[in-house]
C-alpha cells in the first residue's frame, strides 16, 4: 500500500513541475514577443492599394486647363512623354499619306492638262499697229474722221471705231481704231475741235472669220492712213513696220487661226 502510495504522489509530483514548467516558458515567450497596439497594426494587403493610390499625383481634368494648341506642342526625351509623341506620330503619318496621294493625282492631272494645251492656244493675244505723226504734227478730227469713214470704220458706243465684218457694220469685229494716246477714245461729236498726233489699229487674236484676210485689212487700213496724213506705221514696240515686223505679225495670226 505505501508503495502505491508513493508512486501516485511520484506522479503527481511530475505532472506539477511539468505544468509549471509548461506555464514558465508560455509566459516567458509571452513577454518577450510585444504585443502590437492598435495605432502600430499594419493593414492587410488589401487595405494598402489605396494609400499608394493617393501617393500618386492626381490628374488635371479637362475643364481646369486649356487644349494645346500644335505650336504649344513640344515634347522631351522621358519614357512618358515619348509615349504621347507616338500617339501623335500615327495620325500624322496618315494624314501625309493622304496628302501625298492627293499630290499625286493633282500632278498627274496638270501633266495631262500640260501635253493637252499645245493642241491649241491657252490665250488670246493681239495684233497692234501704230500710225504717228512726225514730231510737231497732229492728225485733225476733220480730216480724220472722213477717212476712216471711207475705210468702213463705224463709231461705237464704246468710242472706237470698228470695222466690222460687214462694211454696213454688221457682223463680228475684225479690228478697232483707237487715239494712239490718253484716254484712247474720240469724241464724236467734237471732232472738229479733235487732234491727236497718232492712232492705233488694234485686233485680237483669235479673230472671228478669217484671220490672215482680217490682218490684210487693217494692214492696208494703215498704209492707207499713214499716205492720207504722211504718218509713219510703228509696230507693236513702237519702232517701224518692217517686212520682217509684217512677216512675224503673219505666222502669229497663223498660229491663232483655226
Amino acid at each position: 500500500m505505501a508503495e502505491q502510495l508513493r508512486w501516485v504522489l511520484i506522479i503527481i509530483s511530475v505532472v506539477v513541475i511539468g505544468g509549471l514548467l509548461i506555464h514558465g516558458l508560455w509566459s516567458v515567450r509571452k513577454k518577450d514577443a510585444p504585443a502590437a497596439t492598435h495605432d502600430e497594426r499594419v493593414e492587410p494587403a488589401a487595405h494598402q492599394a489605396p494609400v499608394e493610390r493617393q501617393s500618386a499625383p492626381e490628374p488635371v481634368s479637362h475643364n481646369e486647363r486649356d487644349e494645346p494648341q500644335f505650336g504649344d506642342l513640344s515634347f522631351s526625351a522621358d519614357e512618358k512623354q515619348h509615349s504621347h509623341a507616338d500617339s501623335f506620330a500615327e495620325p500624322e503619318q496618315e494624314t501625309t499619306s493622304e496628302v501625298d496621294d492627293v499630290a499625286t493625282a493633282t500632278k498627274s492631272s496638270d501633266e495631262m492638262v500640260t501635253e493637252q494645251e499645245p493642241e491649241q492656244p491657252v490665250a488670246s493675244d493681239f495684233i497692234i499697229v501704230h500710225i504717228q505723226m512726225p514730231e510737231g504734227l497732229n492728225m485733225e478730227g476733220s480730216k480724220l474722221l472722213p477717212a476712216v469713214n471711207t475705210l468702213g470704220f463705224k463709231y461705237s458706243d464704246e468710242g472706237f471705231f470698228n470695222r466690222h465684218l460687214d462694211p454696213a457694220g454688221h457682223g463680228p469685229v475684225l479690228f478697232r481704231l483707237v487715239n494712239m494716246y490718253n484716254p484712247g477714245t474720240f469724241d464724236i461729236d467734237n471732232m472738229e475741235q479733235f487732234s491727236t498726233a497718232g492712232v492705233s489699229l488694234f485686233m485680237t487674236l483669235p479673230c472671228d472669220g478669217d484671220g490672215l484676210a482680217a490682218f490684210n485689212m487693217l494692214h492696208s487700213a494703215a498704209k492707207k492712213l499713214a499716205d492720207e496724213f504722211g504718218a509713219t506705221i510703228l509696230d507693236s514696240q513702237r519702232e517701224e513696220m518692217t517686212v520682217d515686223s509684217v512677216r512675224e505679225y503673219v505666222e502669229k495670226v497663223r498660229r491663232f487661226s483655226v
